[in-house]
């Protein structure tokens, strides 16, 4: 219901009809709306996440960890190109969830995804050493961000090749010099 509906237009009486639970059942798990729309949103990721790392394992087999780094990226991008997937994970969470909840799900999912994805790459020498905890979260910042653009454009198809091609010119810049 969130991803068709919003978060505004989904009410708790909605909810619970379309559950066919109680509101009593409902707040015995979650406190309230907010509550319930951050484990929707923990969800989200989590199913966006495993795209990526299928994405990420499938590109493994028999590639360079650079080309896998650049294809976890992309997937994670191409994940949220749903639009119930945009509206719930990328334009709700902004104005729903505070920064430090949105930080905790990212770190818990793309951040801990694109960890694994930069230490390989960092190990076989095709990305420089450097803080990979730290880049993780800024690439997973940049990626989040990329999302947004493409979740505000009014052509969608036009916004993800664009932020593809910045994506992968980050990811350039990124390979030991000389």
């Amino acid at each position: 219901m969130f991803g068709n509906n919003g978060y505004a237009g989904t009410s708790v009486n909605q909810v619970v009809r379309h559950a066919g639970v109680t509101k009593g059942a409902l707040y015995h798990h979650f406190k309230d709306k907010d509550e319930l729309f951050r484990a929707v949103v923990e969800e989200v990721k989590l199913e966006v996440t495993q795209r990526a790392a299928d994405a990420y394992f499938a590109a493994a087999e028999g590639t360079d960890p650079d080309r896998s780094l650049r294809l976890t990226c992309l997937a994670l991008i191409d994940a949220s190109l749903d639009p119930a997937v945009q509206r719930i994970a990328v334009l709700d969470a902004r104005s729903v969830l505070d920064a430090s909840h949105r930080r905790h799900i990212e770190t818990r999912y793309e951040v801990a995804l694109l960890r694994g994805a930069l230490r390989g790459a960092m190990r076989a020498g095709t990305v420089e050493r450097q803080p990979y905890v730290t880049l993780a979260h800024l690439l997973s910042g940049a990626i989040n961000e990329a999302c947004a653009l493409i979740a505000d454009s009014d052509d969608q198809e036009a916004a993800r090749a664009e932020v593809s091609g910045v994506i992968t010119r980050l990811l350039d810049g990124l390979r030991p010099s000389g």
